[in-house]
């Protein structure tokens, strides 16, 4: 029979304090290492049981809400849409060895970059929206050929959680009304290819996305927040909402870096097995615990996928 809440918690309890008098009794490195892993592990799968719940809500006659705050604050306005410059060149790209870091971020190499800009902010509803008006579903001009024949397969024609009149959606807070100025979310690769495509831009590269964001605090909207939606932005800024609030889609396929290890044994098979067939989000979302990410960080998913809180910025040349 399944465990009570009771037991579930006893459990837990006593596994944490197994592990702290392990920590305490064996400082050993190696294992520093593997609890040092398994708990950003364990943030992972914080982030994946948050997504599956907003699902499993939402599916569910009732719709029912995990919490009971707004699903997003209140703002006026958006700030206006505008790119930063940034000069090409050889730049750096992956972990820096500062702290912890996934295998996949590793190693630190060179790559070459051409000069390129990026949006200061994140595609809010109300952009993504002009889009499906303006018949962006309907033209096949604007999306790539397995995106097009996706959408053909499962007749998408809007954001999941996303109500058929385009003015609702379903939160973990339950249905909202859609807040026109937060980021739009849970949108595929092939949703974001085509709507940049629509807007006369692109998708930004991964090595393009870090090189930005590598000098830029680490702050934004995350689970701790408790708010587990996208936030509207508040203020003008040069370049804002890089961490938290969405995972950013990039133009890179996940593939090992050059030089690129596994960890030694059943380690090994943690990210590298994953690089293929699937496509590099980076900054963290509102339901990411804070301190997980960094601007090294390379999530990775399938460009059909949409049950995560996968959002937009766009980049031009």
């Amino acid at each position: 029979s399944r465990p009570t809440v009771a037991e579930i918690e006893a459990y837990r309890q006593h596994v944490d304090d197994a592990m702290s008098e392990l920590i305490q009794r064996d400082p050993d490195p190696e294992l520093a290492f593997l609890v040092e892993l398994g708990l950003n592990h364990e943030q992972q799968h914080q982030e994946l049981m948050l997504t599956d719940i907003k699902h499993v809500f939402s599916v569910n006659p009732l719709q029912p809400a995990l919490v009971d705050t707004p699903a997003s604050r209140d703002t006026t306005s958006t700030p206006p849409l505008e790119y930063q410059h940034f000069p090409g060149g050889i730049v750096e790209i992956g972990a820096d060895g500062s702290g912890f870091a996934f295998d996949n971020e590793t190693p630190r190499h060179r790559c070459v970059l051409r000069d390129y800009r990026l949006a200061n902010r994140l595609i809010t509803n109300a952009e993504y929206r002009e889009f499906i008006q303006d018949g962006g579903y309907r033209d096949n001009r604007l999306w790539l050929a397995d995106g097009w024949s996706w959408l053909q397969e499962t007749s998408t024609d809007r954001p999941l959680y996303w109500s058929e009149d385009l003015c609702s959606e379903f939160t973990l807070s339950g249905p909202q009304p859609i807040d026109d100025h937060a980021p739009v979310c849970h949108v595929s690769l092939y949703e974001a290819d085509a709507f940049a495509r629509w807007a006369n831009a692109r998708l930004p590269t991964e090595a393009e996305w870090e090189h930005a964001a590598a000098a830029r605090p680490m702050t934004g909207h995350f689970a701790d927040s408790r708010l587990f939606h996208p936030q509207p932005l508040q203020k003008s800024q040069p370049l804002a909402q890089l961490f938290g609030d969405v995972w950013e889609w990039t133009a890179s396929a996940y593939s090992p870096y050059p030089g690129f290890e596994p960890l030694p044994g059943s380690l090994g098979e943690y990210n590298g097995k994953f690089m293929c067939n699937q496509v590099v989000c980076r900054g963290g979302s509102c339901a990411t615990p804070a301190g997980h990410v960094r601007a090294s960080y390379r999530n990775f998913f399938y460009p059909h996928e949409r049950w995560q809180f996968f959002g937009i910025r766009l980049a031009r040349d």
